[in-house]
């Protein structure tokens, strides 16, 4: 018998598993669902270890992709912006500028780097201080 299909939650919770394992296994922390200061609200956010700031925006299905043209709202809170997007999603859809991680609940990979555009200090320190704010209140249980 053929397993049922993911639904999109399930697959969208699944991806975001994947993205914050592989970012782990880089050495990155990471927060999901991070509200910034535009409104917008980042996937998944991470931190490297010298304080490089990474968001990534997963996309489930090209659905999801197609009604979203906000994703460069988020460029200008992190020093490197990804799309994180299952296997079989179509990969010639995202724009050359942006870094690619492909990945599903278990991990994931790079597929492609993303370039380095470093935030300003002022935007990096209120940036870290939401991370450091939003992951405190989490493991706190708030």
């Amino acid at each position: 018998m053929d397993a049922l299909p993911l639904s999109r939650l399930d697959t969208t919770l699944a991806l975001a598993r994947g993205v914050t394992r592989l970012l782990a296994d880089h050495g990155l922390v990471s927060v999901l669902e991070v509200p910034l200061a535009n409104g917008r609200r980042a996937d998944v956010m991470a931190l490297t270890a010298s304080g490089e700031i990474w968001i990534i925006e997963t996309k489930s299905c090209l659905a999801d992709f197609a009604v979203d043209s906000k994703w460069p709202d988020y460029v200008e809170y992190c020093d490197r912006f990804f799309f994180g997007v299952t296997e079989d999603f179509p990969r010639d859809l995202i724009p050359e500028d942006v870094g690619l991680i492909v990945a599903d609940g278990f991990g994931g990979a790079i597929l492609r780097e993303s370039p380095t555009r470093p935030l300003a200090g002022a935007r990096r320190k209120a940036v870290t201080l939401l991370f450091a704010r939003i992951a405190a209140m989490r493991l706190t249980g708030l």
